[in-house]
């Protein structure tokens, strides 16, 4: 199966874009089980959500988060375009802050 490729503009410094997008990784594996691994700015993820099996990489750069997984097929590569993008925008609001994000982790 192919990849689909993921990129999401980010206006944060490196180090608070990093954090949400551990944070965002923390909600996925509680919620879903998705594992993750990171090493410098750089994340791997394993596991299953909403039935579909998620296998990709991302990267945390200067003004963008860019990776891709698994790509779930014709039928669902749309909305799964639409989850990663809607997630990441939320995660990297500047006008929401790191603690009422995990706060609100809990209202999911």
């Amino acid at each position: 199966m192919g990849m689909l490729k993921f990129e999401v503009p980010n206006t944060l410094p490196l180090e608070d874009a990093k954090k949400r997008v551990e944070a965002l990784l923390g909600y996925w594996n509680k919620k879903y089980g998705v594992t993750s691994a990171w090493n410098g700015v750089a994340a791997s993820m394993k596991g299953k959500a909403m039935g579909v099996t998620i296998d990709g990489n991302l990267s945390v750069e200067g003004h963008r988060i860019a990776g891709e997984a698994t790509d779930p097929g014709m039928l669902l590569r749309g909305q799964a375009q639409k989850y990663l993008t809607q997630k990441f925008a939320q995660y990297l609001d500047p006008k929401v802050t790191l603690e009422a994000l995990i706060a609100g982790q809990n209202d999911d």
